[in-house]
């Protein structure tokens, strides 16, 4: 049997300020891009297995994105996975990406691109409250 792969597809106002973000901020690889009169239309990023697509084609889905990523560690080393969640927050907090705390039943952190899409990476075995994920990481202001 065939292994698949899948690719997300986040939707986003402006691609190339995206593929800055997630190339330069959360530290992807753009392996290819598509443009159209001259304009970036759909790129896919890539980091350590993770692919993403980028996308400004379907505008009233911008910034609705909600992404589980897991970092794959031996099964049975929670403590190896918990130390590479600590140390990407603070890769990304070193380039200034804001990263907050979140819950979906366990501990989460919580990354918003520019447009609102959310990328969660979560913290195996820590739980938390019962509140979702996106009631902790989502600002008052989008109340």
């Amino acid at each position: 049997m065939a292994d698949w792969f899948a690719r997300p597809v986040l939707n986003v106002t402006d691609v190339e300020a995206s593929l800055r973000f997630y190339v330069n901020q959360l530290g992807f690889t753009n392996p290819w891009r598509y443009n159209e009169d001259g304009k970036v239309r759909v790129a896919q990023v890539d980091r350590q297995g993770c692919a993403l697509i980028l996308a400004d084609t379907w505008p009233e889905k911008i910034g609705k994105g909600l992404l589980f990523i897991s970092l794959n560690v031996e099964p049975g080393t929670c403590e190896a996975a918990i130390a590479a969640l600590d140390g990407l927050r603070a890769e990304l907090e070193a380039k200034g990406v804001p990263v907050k705390e979140g819950s979906w039943g366990y501990r989460l952190l919580v990354v918003d691109d520019p447009d609102g899409n959310q990328l969660f990476f979560n913290y195996p075995n820590e739980s938390a409250s019962s509140k979702t994920a996106r009631d902790e990481a989502r600002s008052p202001s989008d109340a």
